[in-house]
């Protein structure tokens, strides 16, 4: 099957997240990965989509090098609870402390997706609401013990195993959960 090829662009993920990238694959778009360090810090005062919005923009600014037909893809995604961001744990232990925070409540996932061209750029997000039975001790330990999720904001994948016995409902866009909100990603895509 022949990829898509969007107009004249050369699409570029600055993303090192397999997911974002297999999403983009299974989009049957053709894109190269380039992926530039920066120190991932936004000002205390942002809240919710204001905080993935800066940093989806902040992660597109390394690249000061793009052609007229680039579109770099640069996205953010942390865990909104009580009024705090939670992004990804430092290690086992606050890894531990997260899960048992988001246990029997509700949280936002929320995710930021920039689009940059040497003209524009574009800046849109997704909110789901994703709410959490009860957690055992047993439950947090053995998943953190067996899936690591040291890569993922708010400690969990909702398409592992916690996510099979602990998710009791999502409003909203499960792709999200996982990251990228794959059909308002595809909408905007098609504008390009």
């Amino acid at each position: 099957m022949e990829k898509l090829k969007l107009n004249k662009y050369n699409i570029i993920l600055a993303s090192g997240s397999p997911r974002r990238q297999q999403f983009l694959q299974d989009l049957q778009l053709d894109f190269t990965i380039d992926v530039r360090e920066i120190e991932e810090v936004f000002p205390n005062i942002l809240k919710r989509t204001e905080i993935t919005d800066f940093l989806a923009k902040l992660k597109s600014k390394p690249f000061t090098d793009l052609n007229d037909n680039d579109l770099l893809i640069t996205s953010d995604t942390i865990v909104w609870l009580n009024n705090e961001a939670i992004g990804k744990p430092k290690d086992r232990n606050d890894a531990i402390k997260i899960l048992n925070q988001l246990s029997g409540n509700m949280h936002e996932v929320i995710t930021s997706i920039c689009f940059k061209t040497t003209k524009s750029m574009k800046l849109i997000n997704d909110v789901t609401k994703v709410y959490f039975k009860d957690l055992s001790k047993n439950e947090i330990e053995y998943y953190v013990d067996n899936f690591q999720p040291y890569d993922k904001a708010g400690s969990y994948g909702i398409q592992d195993w916690i996510g099979y016995i602990g998710v009791e409902k999502i409003e909203g866009s499960y792709f999200n959960v996982m990251g990228f909100p794959v059909h308002k990603f595809h909408q905007e895509m098609l504008k390009y």
